[in-house]
């Protein structure tokens, strides 16, 4: 197996799919010659033509529609969105338009669209190129809003994305594109859209999170670990749907947990995260459900965002005090 970054084994991914549906189609801003600004979509165009990978105006809210309209008509469509920033130009043909048809047309018509987009802090981006989105997203019905946290769950998660027939948002976190290497299989498989992952199993508390802060809470399980306090970390990997039943049973062995998310704290997926715990799992709680995210304020300048964004030391410190509670 080759070892591959988390963006190659995108790239990987679209190849697969590409080469196995005749159906799919990538567009977007410069993803073809170019292969995207961050070249995810690399050598796509010259191995499957102009006609599959191709460039559009530098207009969101015609890409997605062009989605809409091509998924109606029996494509499978793969339109990337050049920054989650960039989302907000097309809310209406997310949650006013493929979010909603296959109710509209009693399930007799669906929309199977991959929106691909990168988002996350961390590497000194412009304004509205790094901020965490998800939070304007998982509450849209007929939506799935997936995230994977390391480079083997990229590659499976995307076909699994391509093949579903609901709409997915597929978060491709900055930070991680170029940072880590996963061996790859070669050819296909599929990671499911809808199921959370024990990345580090342990008894003394759990850490759920996901996307960069996933690695995160990693290192804070590395060092909680030298004063023996054993630390789970749940990856969630789907924000929508949400795979509770993987945190219930994490906490009836634990006892303990802290929610973990890059975003801004207010109305988030962890605020979610811990109301059904709250509602279903508070009996085999012995502490309070602790939290860590961003400060609720805008997305700062690049000069502090180190200083913003929760990181390890924010997780430690927030588990140690549950802990102790």
């Amino acid at each position: 197996m080759a070892k591959l970054t988390y963006i190659k084994a995108i790239t990987d991914g679209l190849d697969v799919v590409l080469g196995e549906d005749p159906k799919t189609l990538i567009f977007g801003e410069d993803v073809g010659k170019n292969g995207g600004v961050f070249r995810t979509t690399e050598g796509l165009q010259d191995k499957y033509g102009e006609d599959r990978v191709f460039d559009t105006p530098l207009a969101e809210s015609g890409i997605l529609g062009l989605a809409i309209g091509l998924a109606a008509t029996g494509w499978r469509p793969l339109p990337e969105i050049q920054f989650m920033g960039f989302t907000f130009e097309a809310v209406d043909s997310i949650g006013g338009q493929m979010s909603r048809n296959r109710f509209r047309f009693s399930g007799k018509r669906a929309m199977p669209i991959t929106i691909r987009t990168p988002f996350g802090g961390g590497t000194h981006t412009a304004e509205m190129h790094a901020d965490n989105l998800e939070n304007y997203f998982v509450g849209t019905p007929g939506l799935r809003v997936v995230t994977p946290a390391n480079p083997y769950d990229a590659k499976g998660m995307i076909i699994s994305a391509v093949e579903n027939n609901d709409p997915v948002l597929f978060m491709e976190n900055l930070k991680l594109y170029r940072s880590m290497k996963d061996e790859i299989p070669e050819g296909k498989y599929t990671v499911p859209l809808d199921t959370a992952k024990v990345a580090k199993e342990g008894t003394d508390i759990t850490l759920v999170a996901y996307s960069a802060e996933v690695n995160e809470s990693l290192k804070a399980a590395d060092a909680l670990a030298k004063d023996n306090i054993s630390a789970e970390v749940i990856d969630l990997r789907s924000l929508s749907p949400i795979d509770t039943d993987t945190i219930f049973k994490s906490i009836e062995k634990t006892h303990k947990v802290v929610v973990i998310q890059e975003a801004q704290k207010m109305a988030g997926v962890g605020a979610q995260v811990a109301s059904e715990i709250a509602e279903n799992a508070i009996m085999d709680l012995d502490a309070p459900i602790g939290r860590v995210a961003a400060p609720d304020s805008v997305y700062p300048w690049a000069q502090v965002e180190n200083d913003w964004l929760p990181n390890a030391d924010d997780i430690e410190e927030k588990a140690r005090e549950i802990l102790n509670y």
